[in-house]
């Protein structure tokens, strides 16, 4: 398929063969990834993205640097391209459905909706029989208060949107100020959930593609450090029978959305065993990046499959993995870390380093278990 087919009104299903263009929305160190991958199978990829920093750039076949409202500029990507994702989920829902009328959009601007807004994401999880916490609709500072009487103390505030890394998330106890946790959640709506006091934190990465196939990496165990990702864990120190149930609340979720593409379920174990979803990223994931070194087939190979229509690949582990995240200043041990036997270091070329941003990771592989 050429990037000179006429545009589809809508995604008939079509396989997109290597030679193709892929166009990822979104310039980060996700997409930079995906183009490297996608490039090994044969594809191009363009990136559309705003302007600042954007180490995606650096390796794909081309990029428009524009603002995601710009009609004339995405008219002129859809143009350039054969399929349309995207690399993190806050891109304007309208910016999605005005492509989806140009070329197949992958996953389907009805998912990025839903996982883009946590109200309509743990609304869509309740639906579909999916356990989480207790949550409630916070739309105005007053509800706060009565929110806080029915869920109960200690509780997270959350902004409604845009909210990743911990930010917009404030812990509210019983001698926290309500007003002033409202002004540190920083949003005009919020969502009150219980607190979990959890055992562990798991995350589980499902593909699915155009034929309805899903293949789900094992469970990895997550810790964070400051709401950021610090280190994952593969495998998950969890019992064979979580595992499992993880895996299938991935499947059961990724079916019921109609995902084509990939998507991260991020878990909370509790002390009791219950496997309890916290949130979806329809994309790629940072609790993922062990699979490059460690698992016949990347996420960001898998990612690229399940977009274009291709057969899913193996999600074997053949090694036991620990990554690591380089954050902020961490990336300065860089010439530590390539000296280091066994170690595997992937840099994103960001400019400057700043805290918590993610400017590397460090997978460290040994014999599988």
């Amino acid at each position: 398929m050429s990037s000179a087919t006429p545009a589809a009104a809508a995604d008939q299903g079509q396989v997109i063969a290597p030679g193709s263009t892929i166009g990822i929305l979104g310039g980060g160190q996700l997409g930079r990834m995906a183009a490297m991958a996608a490039a090994r199978l044969g594809f191009k990829t363009h990136i559309y993205c705003p302007p600042g920093d954007n180490p995606a750039t650096q390796v794909a076949s081309a990029a428009t640097i524009a603002p995601y409202e710009d009609d004339g500029a995405l008219a002129r990507f859809a143009g350039a391209i054969d399929v349309v994702t995207f690399e993190f989920e806050n891109v304007p829902s309208r910016t999605a459905e005005t492509l989806a009328r140009l070329k197949p959009t992958r996953p389907s601007p009805r998912v990025l909706h839903i996982c883009q807004e946590r109200l309509r994401e743990k609304d869509f999880l309740a639906s579909i029989k999916v356990p989480t916490t207790r949550y409630m609709e916070v739309a105005r500072p007053e509800s706060l208060e009565r929110a806080l009487r029915e869920i109960g103390h200690p509780a997270i505030l959350k902004s409604a949107q845009f909210g990743y890394d911990g930010k917009g998330q404030v812990r509210i106890d019983a001698d926290s100020k309500l007003e002033e946790a409202w002004a540190r959640m920083g949003a005009s709506i919020g969502i009150l959930e219980a607190f979990v006091d959890f055992r562990l934190e798991i995350s589980v990465i499902v593909a699915r593609t155009l034929d309805g196939n899903v293949v789900a990496y094992e469970p990895v165990e997550n810790q964070h450090r400051h709401h950021i990702l610090d280190t994952t864990i593969v495998p998950a120190r969890v019992t064979e029978a979580v595992a499992m149930r993880a895996e299938a609340i991935g499947r059961h979720i990724a079916e019921e959305l109609g995902l084509i593409g990939l998507i991260a379920v991020e878990m909370f174990v509790t002390n009791a065993g219950e496997v309890l979803v916290n949130e979806l990223a329809p994309r790629p994931h940072n609790s993922g990046h062990w699979s490059i070194d460690g698992c016949v087939t990347s996420q960001f190979e898998q990612f690229v499959r399940a977009v274009c229509g291709l057969p899913l690949g193996s999600v074997e582990r053949h090694s036991d993995a620990v990554m690591k995240n380089l954050l902020g200043d961490d990336v300065l041990a860089w010439k530590e870390i390539l000296a280091e036997p066994g170690a595997k270091l992937h840099l994103y070329g960001k400019a400057e380093p700043r805290p918590g941003r993610k400017m590397g990771h460090v997978t460290r592989l040994t014999a599988k278990r």
